[in-house]
């Protein structure tokens, strides 16, 4: 318990220094740079903070500058200290909104009684789908999708398949002649939501080709690690016949691989991404308003890339100052709507939430108070 207290005390007080000095998304006036304006919302003003996924930084960011558009009494600021650095801010009131590549866990929703007000509980919905491309440079093929089955990507990162023209590659792709090169292996050496999502996939599809339980560390030996997405990217583009993972939007200009889905080869795109997810199911959660899913890695809906990073943003439903709850709605109608996720993909090249998800996650947000 009192390890707790001085976490949340330390957390509070970063808190505080990121309010008052943190000013790289939010303290900048507003500009015309394609994003779609948020709408006005009367009588708005103050300071408004968020913290938490580094893996929303770019489209919050885009977010920020289409909100503060039409609401220039508004300064928005968001820190990407990562997901669970995040959630424990928020839990100490010092920020209107957290990102999580997480959703809340049941001791983290009766714990947010403290920060929201009128007795209720934070609740997260989905707002940000990263489609996680696997990348890799091999010297003439840059321009190739090369197919792989679920079987055959766990056993490349799992360091049981070594070669780029082993028996198993070749199979699944006939018309290439793919070189004797000996493959690398590149991973996050760093706890990373990407590494979570990546490593759910291979544990539900690829069957005992991959022995790992999930987990947000790279489970293995095999390879070499580098930090951060733009450290994978470098990492991978250094040397032929390397591999790894990343998110889309930093690695759309590599080779990827097509996945195995069915009896077809899908190729990754925000598109593909959004159909994997609507093919996907909402848990069942504690508290009122969340919308959980549940990814379906296995999904074999034609066109689907099921390899994608599911982003939430927790918020109260109501906050013990008005005008934050006044901000915290208008925020999440925006983040969450048509206009919204345009945004997030022009800048990002993310996946649009699905229509039906998009209906759920809209009945929470209305829910929210206004402030009135």
């Amino acid at each position: 318990m009192r390890s707790n207290t001085v976490q949340r005390l330390i957390a509070f007080a970063v808190s505080i220094a990121m309010l008052t000095g943190l000013a790289a998304c939010g303290n900048n006036a507003a500009v015309d740079d394609g994003t779609i304006a948020a709408p006005a919302v009367a009588d708005l003003s103050g300071s408004f903070a968020g913290a938490g996924a580094s893996s929303q930084q770019a489209a919050v960011e885009a977010w920020i500058s289409g909100f503060q558009r039409n609401n220039g009494d508004t300064t928005i600021s968001y820190n990407p200290s990562g997901s669970g650095a995040g959630v424990i801010t928020f839990l100490t009131g010092a920020t209107a909104w957290a990102g999580s590549d997480k959703p809340l866990s049941d001791s983290e929703v009766q714990e947010s009684k403290s920060v929201c007000a009128d007795g209720t509980t934070a609740f997260d919905v989905p707002v940000y789908i990263a489609p996680i491309a696997i990348a890799y440079r091999l010297d003439g093929f840059e321009d190739q999708h090369i197919n792989m089955s679920p079987q055959t990507i766990a056993k490349v990162f799992d360091g049981k398949i070594t070669q780029w023209n082993d028996a198993e590659i070749a199979a699944e792709n006939p018309n290439l002649q793919l070189p004797d090169t000996p493959i690398t292996v590149v991973h996050r050496s760093d706890k990373s939501g990407t590494t979570l999502n990546f490593v759910k996939y291979l544990y539900a599809a690829a069957n005992d080709a991959w022995p790992y339980d999930p987990s947000e560390n790279w489970p293995n030996d095999v390879g070499q690690g580098a930090k951060g997405t733009s450290g994978v990217v470098s990492t991978i583009d250094q040397a032929n016949g390397t591999i790894g993972y990343a998110d889309y939007s930093q690695a759309a200009s590599m080779g990827t691989i097509a996945v195995k889905v069915g009896d077809t080869y899908t190729q990754i795109s925000a598109e593909a991404g959004s159909k994997a997810i609507a093919d996907s199911s909402v848990e069942k959660t504690s508290g009122d308003n969340r919308v959980v899913v549940d990814v379906n890695y296995t999904t074999q809906s034609e066109g689907a890339y099921p390899i994608v990073l599911l982003s939430y943003n927790i918020v109260c439903p109501v906050y013990k100052n008005a005008m934050t709850s006044k901000f915290a709605k208008a925020w999440m109608s925006y983040v969450t709507s048509e206009d919204g996720q345009e945004t997030a993909q022009q800048a990002t090249g993310s996946s649009p939430l699905p229509t039906e998800l998009s209906t759920r996650i809209k009945q929470s947000v209305d829910a929210m108070s206004d402030g009135q």
